[in-house]
Protein backbone atom coordinates (compact mmCIF):
# COMPACT_ATOMS: atom_id res chain seq x y z
CA UNK A 1 0.00 0.00 0.00
CA UNK A 2 1.35 3.07 -0.73
CA UNK A 3 1.49 5.52 2.16
CA UNK A 4 -0.42 8.76 2.53
CA UNK A 5 0.91 12.43 1.39
CA UNK A 6 -1.11 15.16 2.45
CA UNK A 7 -1.53 17.85 -0.10
CA UNK A 8 0.60 20.37 1.60
CA UNK A 9 3.83 18.17 1.50
CA UNK A 10 3.35 17.03 -2.03
CA UNK A 11 3.51 20.23 -2.82
CA UNK A 12 0.71 23.16 -4.54
CA UNK A 13 0.84 21.58 -8.04
CA UNK A 14 -0.23 18.06 -7.09
CA UNK A 15 -3.43 17.25 -9.26
CA UNK A 16 -3.23 12.85 -8.73
CA UNK A 17 -3.18 10.56 -5.79
CA UNK A 18 -3.18 6.96 -6.73
CA UNK A 19 -2.65 4.27 -4.24
CA UNK A 20 -2.28 0.29 -4.81
CA UNK A 21 -4.13 -1.24 -2.17
CA UNK A 22 -5.82 -4.86 -0.90
CA UNK A 23 -9.29 -3.37 0.06
CA UNK A 24 -10.72 -4.47 3.02
CA UNK A 25 -13.92 -3.40 5.49
CA UNK A 26 -11.92 -0.45 6.46
CA UNK A 27 -10.55 0.96 2.77
CA UNK A 28 -13.04 2.91 2.77
CA UNK A 29 -13.11 4.94 5.41
CA UNK A 30 -8.94 5.51 5.38
CA UNK A 31 -9.32 7.09 1.24
CA UNK A 32 -12.46 9.11 2.54
CA UNK A 33 -9.88 10.87 4.40
CA UNK A 34 -7.40 11.00 1.48
CA UNK A 35 -10.57 12.68 -0.74
CA UNK A 36 -11.42 14.89 2.06
CA UNK A 37 -7.75 16.43 2.53
CA UNK A 38 -7.25 17.18 -1.55
CA UNK A 39 -10.90 18.37 -2.21
CA UNK A 40 -10.00 20.69 0.61
CA UNK A 41 -6.52 21.46 -0.60
CA UNK A 42 -7.76 21.97 -4.30
CA UNK A 43 -10.64 24.16 -3.39
CA UNK A 44 -13.58 21.83 -4.22
CA UNK A 45 -14.67 20.84 -0.47
CA UNK A 46 -18.06 20.80 -2.02
CA UNK A 47 -17.67 17.87 -4.22
CA UNK A 48 -16.50 15.80 -0.87
CA UNK A 49 -19.97 14.41 -0.04
CA UNK A 50 -20.66 12.89 -3.80
CA UNK A 51 -17.21 11.96 -3.90
CA UNK A 52 -17.17 9.98 -1.09
CA UNK A 53 -19.85 8.34 -1.58
CA UNK A 54 -18.96 7.13 -5.12
CA UNK A 55 -15.75 6.08 -3.50
CA UNK A 56 -17.17 3.67 -0.71
CA UNK A 57 -19.16 2.63 -3.74
CA UNK A 58 -16.77 1.04 -5.38
CA UNK A 59 -14.79 0.08 -3.04
CA UNK A 60 -17.22 -1.68 -1.78
CA UNK A 61 -17.57 -3.52 -4.98
CA UNK A 62 -14.22 -4.50 -5.19
CA UNK A 63 -14.34 -6.55 -1.58
CA UNK A 64 -17.94 -7.99 -3.05
CA UNK A 65 -16.84 -9.11 -5.93
CA UNK A 66 -12.83 -9.00 -6.73
CA UNK A 67 -11.50 -12.24 -5.67
CA UNK A 68 -8.14 -11.14 -4.86
CA UNK A 69 -9.04 -7.74 -3.74
CA UNK A 70 -6.53 -5.46 -5.49
CA UNK A 71 -7.23 -2.61 -7.21
CA UNK A 72 -5.76 0.86 -7.68
CA UNK A 73 -7.70 4.17 -6.57
CA UNK A 74 -6.70 7.22 -8.44
CA UNK A 75 -8.31 10.71 -7.61
CA UNK A 76 -7.51 13.38 -10.49
CA UNK A 77 -8.29 16.86 -10.35
CA UNK A 78 -9.86 18.12 -13.50
CA UNK A 79 -10.13 21.34 -14.78
CA UNK A 80 -13.73 21.48 -13.51
CA UNK A 81 -13.93 18.99 -10.61
CA UNK A 82 -12.53 15.44 -9.95
CA UNK A 83 -12.13 11.98 -11.59
CA UNK A 84 -12.22 8.60 -9.19
CA UNK A 85 -10.77 5.47 -10.48
CA UNK A 86 -10.51 2.41 -9.24
CA UNK A 87 -8.88 0.28 -11.72
CA UNK A 88 -9.36 -4.17 -10.47
CA UNK A 89 -7.92 -7.22 -12.59
CA UNK A 90 -11.17 -9.10 -12.43
CA UNK A 91 -12.84 -9.05 -15.85
CA UNK A 92 -16.27 -9.44 -14.69
CA UNK A 93 -18.22 -5.74 -15.18
CA UNK A 94 -20.40 -4.13 -12.67
CA UNK A 95 -24.06 -3.75 -14.11
CA UNK A 96 -27.01 -2.01 -12.65
CA UNK A 97 -29.93 -4.69 -11.83
CA UNK A 98 -32.67 -4.41 -14.29
CA UNK A 99 -35.05 -4.24 -11.20
CA UNK A 100 -34.74 -4.58 -7.55
CA UNK A 101 -36.58 -6.00 -5.07
CA UNK A 102 -37.04 -3.94 -1.45
CA UNK A 103 -35.73 -7.01 0.42
CA UNK A 104 -32.33 -7.36 -2.01
CA UNK A 105 -29.52 -6.29 0.18
CA UNK A 106 -26.92 -5.44 -2.80
CA UNK A 107 -27.18 -4.20 -6.04
CA UNK A 108 -27.72 -0.02 -5.39
CA UNK A 109 -24.08 0.83 -5.64
CA UNK A 110 -24.31 2.03 -8.75
CA UNK A 111 -27.69 3.16 -8.58
CA UNK A 112 -26.26 5.63 -5.86
CA UNK A 113 -23.11 6.46 -7.70
CA UNK A 114 -25.48 7.55 -10.91
CA UNK A 115 -27.45 9.64 -8.61
CA UNK A 116 -24.03 11.27 -7.20
CA UNK A 117 -21.91 11.60 -10.34
CA UNK A 118 -22.20 13.74 -13.58
CA UNK A 119 -21.01 10.55 -15.33
CA UNK A 120 -19.71 7.46 -14.46
CA UNK A 121 -18.80 4.43 -16.53
CA UNK A 122 -16.69 0.79 -17.05
CA UNK A 123 -13.72 0.54 -19.33
CA UNK A 124 -12.62 -3.12 -19.69
CA UNK A 125 -8.50 -2.93 -19.99
CA UNK A 126 -7.29 -5.00 -22.74
CA UNK A 127 -4.88 -7.33 -20.42
CA UNK A 128 -8.17 -8.12 -18.87
CA UNK A 129 -9.75 -6.45 -15.38
CA UNK A 130 -11.60 -3.04 -15.94
CA UNK A 131 -11.25 0.45 -14.57
CA UNK A 132 -14.44 1.69 -12.93
CA UNK A 133 -15.05 5.59 -12.86
CA UNK A 134 -16.73 8.55 -12.06
CA UNK A 135 -16.94 12.61 -12.46
CA UNK A 136 -18.17 15.06 -10.17
CA UNK A 137 -18.32 18.90 -10.70
CA UNK A 138 -17.94 18.63 -14.80
CA UNK A 139 -20.48 20.96 -14.50
CA UNK A 140 -19.00 23.54 -12.20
Amino acid sequence: MNYFIPPTLAGPRTTQYRMRLTAGEHSPQYVRRIVRSYLREWDMAELTDAVELGVTELLANVVRHVPDRRCEFVLLRQAAGVRVEVVDGCPRLPSIPAELSLEAEGGRGLVLLDAVADKWGVDPLSGGGKSVWFECGSTL
